[in-house]
């Protein structure tokens, strides 16, 4: 080596040597709709978009509660929000459904169940022959 490449070793010597991996923090556990509540919340989503009443849809998983939004268009607040609170699974039921204005429409223990506010009211009428 010549006096040139080793002061250049000598300079990098100095350096910091890459930093080590630090072990991941622990998660936080987020609530999440498993595959059966989701299958059930999106067959409903379905039926009311090929009904022109919904349009767009967004998910939040939060830490405490996970949120199934629906929007009648994607640029305005919520139609209605489908909640998952596994705190409140032993008292009222852990989902519920709420209006734009935040008002609880629908509250229990099992999602089909809560979600049958939301179908449509089919009204049988008399026809002329």
């Amino acid at each position: 080596m010549s006096e040139a490449d080793d002061s250049a070793f000598q300079r990098g010597a100095g350096l910091n040597p890459l930093p080590q991996s630090q072990p991941a923090p622990p998660s936080r556990p987020v609530v999440a709709f498993n595959r059966r509540e989701l299958d059930t919340i999106l067959r409903l989503y379905g039926r009311m978009v090929a009904d022109g009443e919904w349009r767009d849809y967004a998910m939040d998983l939060l830490k405490d509660k996970a949120v199934f939004s629906v929007f009648r268009r994607s640029s305005e607040m919520p139609l209605y929000r489908i909640e998952k609170d596994p705190k409140l699974s032993r008292r009222q039921g852990a989902y519920s459904v709420v209006a734009a204005g935040g008002m609880i429409l629908k509250r229990g223990h099992d999602l089909a169940q809560v979600l049958r506010v939301l179908e449509k009211k089919k009204h049988l009428r008399l026809v002329d022959a």
